[in-house]
């Protein structure tokens, strides 16, 4: 797949890219930038959670140079390409989620140390909802139902990412054990019980990980659906050959059959006429 079909298919969320069409350099840094961006987008997280899991100044103080260097990479990075661009105004347009990005990174830097008020809850949630959005429709062709073995390593990483996000952020688990179950259970929205996100903290960790499980654990189940029905669809395809083979052969058998049939019939023809022809010189 090339960048420009990627960039295409994601120009309705916010992320087109440069344009197939727009000037040369800007389409070469684009391709550059991408992953750069796509990599900063993953400071949000641990500056949510050290903010506000932490309370400290140290913690605030480490949580806002995040935001802040978040929001330097995305404001440098789309002047540098506006800049290349010729068209600039298509091209931020084009690229509004990453502007909201960087809106957001900036305004995190201002807001004060939690406990938050609902409004502030609201607007940390929602830049978190976005950056995980950004970060999912970047790494999208990465997890296509195709790629079984990609998207099992991907969902064991993210497993044991989330195994230590609970052990970490969750009082109640007491071992990186513990933090595996509930994040599998969590992903996989079983909900024993036995163990639940009690914090502000853990759930909304829990609900990020219910999201991004579910979905993972749904492209492994397609994929595994996809490599089945591909297996009797190149069946069907293969009798189909067969069957299209078998009528080609025998539209050729029949067309040297109505061939040797006009030649008889022209023959014969010839010889009436010629036939007729001799019994009209004898009569004369």
């Amino acid at each position: 797949m090339t960048d420009h079909m990627i960039d295409h298919g994601l120009g309705g969320y916010g992320l087109g890219g440069a344009s197939a069409h727009d000037g040369p350099r800007a389409v070469r840094a684009w391709r550059r930038l991408r992953w750069g961006l796509c990599a900063l987008s993953f400071c949000a997280i641990p500056a949510f959670y050290v903010e506000l899991t932490v309370p400290t100044p140290l913690a605030l103080s480490l949580s806002r140079t995040l935001y802040v260097g978040m929001f330097a990479g995305f404001a440098l990075s789309f002047t540098w390409l506006a800049h290349l661009s010729r068209r600039p105004k298509t091209l931020l347009a084009n690229n509004w989620l990453d502007l909201l990005i960087a809106l957001g990174a900036a305004l995190s830097t201002g807001f004060g140390t939690p406990p938050w008020q609902p409004v502030e809850w609201l607007l940390r949630l929602s830049f978190m909802g976005v950056v995980a959005l950004r970060i999912v429709l970047s790494l999208r062709e990465f997890v296509t139902p195709n790629r079984l073995m990609w998207l099992l390593l991907a969902g064991a990483l993210v497993l044991a990412m989330a195994g230590a996000g609970f052990y970490w952020l969750e009082p109640h688990v007491h071992s990186y054990s513990e933090g595996l179950w509930l994040a599998f259970e969590s992903s996989a929205t079983v909900g024993y019980g036995d163990i639940a996100p009690t914090t502000p903290a853990s759930r909304v960790f829990a609900a990020f990980v219910v999201l991004l499980g579910y979905g993972m654990l749904s492209l492994v189940f397609a994929s595994i659906a996809a490599a089945f029905i591909g297996k009797e669809e190149r069946a069907l395809r293969r009798e189909m050959h067969r069957d299209i083979k078998h009528l080609n052969d025998e539209i050729v058998r029949l067309h040297a059959e109505l061939k040797a049939l006009r030649q008889t019939i022209d023959a014969a023809a010839r010889r009436s006429d010629a036939a007729a022809g001799s019994v009209t010189r004898t009569g004369e």
